[in-house]
């Protein structure tokens, strides 16, 4: 299930954190910090170190902004965030065909099943060329370049890629998500329940009806939660 979430930041947020992120200096690493056995031949980018206090700061606001985001609540039915991470690709950089790795260890050393990958973009789709998120799923291959301030949700076991950059700058935020529910398409019907609902509750639909199908969406998330 792929999930645009628009405006996580807004245009004072971004502008305030693209400053910073500008200002890293010695804080952008080789983005093969944090890459697998497999990513790593692939993967030519910067990063933000991880652990950094510039990267926990920028990170705190993030999920900060993410905490009261009822569409990614929905969507994703988060249980533990993997920290946010920043990322650039200038010209030139690229990231190939991969998977993103099944468990990340936490800061505290707590695993992390790695459910839903996330990529919020911090850079306007004119500010550069190429770069676009490429997700490849059941349905087909999909290419993704959205408005800074704008994220996109997806299962962490789809292959995706990022295509070369030939001009300007690419800067996002990315980081997985453990979900209670670890099926994508128990996920999927269950975020398709939970608009259903929110639907009938502004047309004031049956009282009745709709204290079933709350019943319905808590009983299906109680049998399939992990927790």
């Amino acid at each position: 299930m792929l999930i645009r979430v628009p405006r996580v930041l807004n245009a004072e947020q971004i502008a305030a954190m693209r400053a910073r992120l500008d200002a890293g200096g010695d804080a952008w690493v080789d983005g093969r910090a944090t890459a697998g056995y497999q990513g790593a031949p692939v993967k030519r980018n910067q990063q933000l170190a991880e652990g950094n206090p510039l990267t926990l700061e920028l990170a705190d606001t993030v999920l900060a902004m993410l905490e009261r985001n009822p569409l990614f609540i929905s969507a994703v039915l988060p249980n533990q965030v993997y920290p946010p991470l920043f990322n650039r690709y200038g010209p030139g950089m690229t990231f190939g065909d991969h998977v993103d790795g099944a468990v990340r260890v936490l800061p505290n050393g707590v695993k992390l099943r790695t459910d839903v990958s996330a990529t919020l973009f911090l850079s306007e789709p004119h500010e550069y060329d190429g770069g676009e998120l490429v997700i490849q799923d059941t349905y087909g291959v999909h290419q993704v370049k959205l408005a800074a301030g704008d994220m996109i949700v997806y299962p962490a076991s789809s292959v995706h890629s990022v295509t070369p950059i030939t001009r300007g700058e690419r800067v996002g935020c990315f980081f997985w998500v453990q979900s209670l529910v670890r099926d994508d398409a128990q996920r999927a019907l269950l975020f398709d329940l939970d608009n259903a609902i929110q639907r009938l509750n502004v047309t004031q639909a049956d009282d009745g009806a709709r204290r079933t199908l709350v019943g319905c969406y808590h009983n299906l998330l109680r049998q399939w939660s992990l927790t």
